[in-house]
């Protein structure tokens, strides 16, 4: 009994490393150059629905702020399984948010749905907002979910 306990309490401190943080409702967002003085600052990502399930759309909503208009951009978004890169794609910024950007608060949405066979786990989505000149605007990284149970069954 008492080795039982002593193994998932060790199983529990390695996903806990292991692991990603998220909320809820969402994800805790850490900038990929914490020193860097991003012209784009982002207070937070909202995931619906949360965890992600395979075969429904997900919304990911950014929200940010910026202190100068953007007229264009794009977005490029990396997704890594644990340590493992498994995707890319870029997006025009106008087509996940209004252009031009005026300077203020505003919020990115992006839309996916996931193929059913996606595994399920924890990911990391870094995404990078590129403006005139590719000039990187502001780069994020954050962790999200994807639901232990197909929802393509359901259907």
């Amino acid at each position: 009994m008492r080795a039982s306990i002593c193994f998932l309490l060790g199983n529990f401190l390695v996903l806990a490393i292991v692991l990603p943080p998220v909320a809820a409702d969402g994800a805790t967002v850490e900038y990929c150059d914490k020193k860097a003085d991003y012209a784009v600052k982002v207070s937070g990502v909202d995931i619906d629905p949360y965890p992600v399930a395979r075969g429904k759309e997900a919304t990911f909503s950014i929200s940010a702020s910026t202190g100068k208009g953007i007229s264009n951009g794009k977005l490029v978004v990396d997704v890594k399984y644990f340590f493992f890169h498994v995707y890319q794609e870029t997006h025009d910024l106008c087509k996940e948010t209004s252009c031009p950007v005026s300077s203020g608060d505003f919020v990115l949405s992006h839309q996916q749905t996931l193929p059913g066979y996606t595994p399920p786990g924890s990911y990391t989505l870094q995404m990078k907002l590129l403006g005139e000149d590719n000039k990187e605007l502001t780069c994020i990284t954050f962790g999200f979910s994807i639901g232990f149970i197909s929802s393509v069954a359901d259907s």
